[in-house]
């Protein structure tokens, strides 16, 4: 499978972002909705580097946030439909 392939699969909004953007988008895409940490964990990516493609993809309106249940000092993330 070559580069090419995998941004073939990907929302055309989101080929034009960092690497770290698109992992973190397929992350949600296959695990559903994650806090920070959770996509972090998943991921691999420090947090800082999930905070910031966060930011990205929410500017780009393809992740929204909302106010975790059981803690609300965190956010759970899901792609937009």
């Amino acid at each position: 499978m070559s580069a090419t392939d995998t941004n073939t699969d990907l929302n055309p909004d989101v080929s034009d972002l960092s690497p770290s953007a698109k992992l973190v988008y397929k992350v949600l895409e296959y695990e559903g909705n994650l806090t920070q940490e959770e996509i972090a964990s998943e991921s691999r990516l420090c947090p800082r580097t999930v905070r910031y493609a966060l930011g990205k993809l929410e500017d780009q309106g393809l992740v929204t946030s909302r106010v975790h249940l059981r803690d609300a000092r965190q956010s759970v993330y899901k792609l937009v439909s």
